[in-house]
């Protein structure tokens, strides 16, 4: 296989590393608006199946003629969301299978953005599954860690941990600190302002997507490895669209431990405006708000040797376990900085996000994950993937948890 990774940012890189540790890959091309951070980032792996090279990512015959020229057979999405249109439908025109980590964005409703969902995440692309079927293409959508590794456990748990799920509540958590920043985002803070301060999705059998108010629902979760107890709330995110459509299940939900102070920098933000995507006018200039903000912000991938802490995602599952009792588990996978940044110099949260499409990728090239159309994880047989995740060094793991292990506070 050889994949064309669009965007070098912290996860484009932290992706082109971890293929660095894989005989999956005939070639791999590294492409950045930058083409100096590419090109920079191929010579510290120093792996000549590795190139780097410039491209605009908005410019979608660019990166056809760019996935053309390299005989690229597949296109990973490692840009912020509001460039999969032109990713997505160049990995179409070019006949290359397609991964993203992040779906489309949504739109809430108009008229009742608390209660009905607008135009959901991800609609856009679901939409197109007919015309990716019909050429065989494979688009595996949501394929980070949340979403991603998250819609892997709910198979997981759905074929082999239950008969019967009465709710899957996708749970994260972190304890990291960033040494000398009193706040500084670990990942995108241009996307942490979208899913945060737009409306919620949960899904229920009986009613279907409906929305909730940013920051609904706190619930007091206990995350395992050290991190404790924290207060999670309800984020609109892509699993609570994907996982219904491949898992059966009467209940999904997700929601983010995102501490206090968070919560209250992203009230403000919104409050004063400075959430906005719309452009305003300044001194003659039109910008946007929220790009002020994230061009303010530190590069969450030069933050790696001042933070400190672990991050842990999974999902906490309730049903009926396959002997007929009822059953209660959190399977979750964590990463803690220190390890994360010795054994491959990134930090942990773009880490956990990225070995994800690598094993992905892997998974396809090996013939253990076959289809067309548009699809989410949760389409395919979860154990190809997480026997190859323990073998990259990243177990997983099933917490059992009687009594409870989370309470609604």
């Amino acid at each position: 296989m050889r994949p064309l990774i669009v965007g070098a940012g912290a996860v484009g890189r932290a992706i082109a590393i971890g293929m660095s540790g894989s005989d999956a890959f005939d070639g791999v091309v590294l492409a950045d608006v930058a083409g100096e951070r590419a090109q920079a980032i191929v010579s510290r792996i120093d792996d000549r199946r590795f190139e780097g090279v410039a491209l605009d990512a908005s410019d979608q015959a660019a990166i056809v003629e760019c996935a053309q020229a390299h005989h690229c057979d597949a296109i990973v999405n490692a840009c912020d969301p509001r460039l999969n249109p032109p990713i997505f439908s160049a990995a179409f025109d070019a006949g290359c299978t397609y991964l993203d980590m992040a779906m489309t964005l949504s739109e809430p409703h108009p008229e009742r953005p608390f209660e009905e969902p607008g135009v959901l995440l991800g609609s856009r692309q679901l939409e197109m599954t007919d015309g990716w079927r019909d050429r065989g293409l494979l688009a595996l959508v949501g394929m980070g860690v949340e979403p991603g590794m998250s819609d892997v456990f709910a198979r997981y748990a759905a074929d082999h941990l239950f008969s019967e799920i009465d709710e899957i509540g996708v749970r994260d958590g972190s304890n990291i600190v960033i040494d000398g920043l009193a706040f500084a985002p670990t990942f995108s803070v241009w996307t942490t302002i979208e899913e945060c301060l737009n409306p919620p999705l949960i899904w229920e059998r009986e009613r279907g997507i409906f929305t909730t108010a940013p920051f609904s629902e706190p619930e007091t979760f206990v995350f395992p490895d050290g991190i404790g107890p924290m207060q999670c709330v309800n984020v609109e995110h892509e699993e609570v669209v994907l996982i219904p459509k491949w898992v059966r299940c009467n209940r999904v939900t997700f929601k983010y431990g995102l501490g206090e102070d968070f919560i209250e920098f992203l009230k403000m933000l919104q409050k004063t405006g400075l959430s906005s995507k719309e452009p305003v006018r300044v001194r003659g200039v039109d910008v946007s708000p929220r790009d002020v903000v994230a061009a303010v912000m530190p590069d969450p991938s030069t933050l790696g040797d001042r933070m400190r802490g672990r991050t842990c995602a999974g999902i906490w599952v309730r049903g009926t376990g396959i002997d007929g009792q009822a059953r209660e588990v959190y399977v979750y996978h964590s990463s803690e900085n220190e390890e994360t940044m010795r054994r491959h110099g990134v930090q942990a949260v773009a880490w956990q996000t990225s070995i994800n499409p690598v094993v992905a990728l892997e998974c396809i090239a090996a013939g253990e994950w076959k289809g067309a159309g548009v699809l989410g994880p949760e389409a395919f047989d979860a154990v190809p993937f997480l026997d190859r995740l323990a073998a990259h060094g990243e177990p997983w793991y099933v917490d059992d948890r009687r009594p409870s292990g989370a309470v609604v506070a």
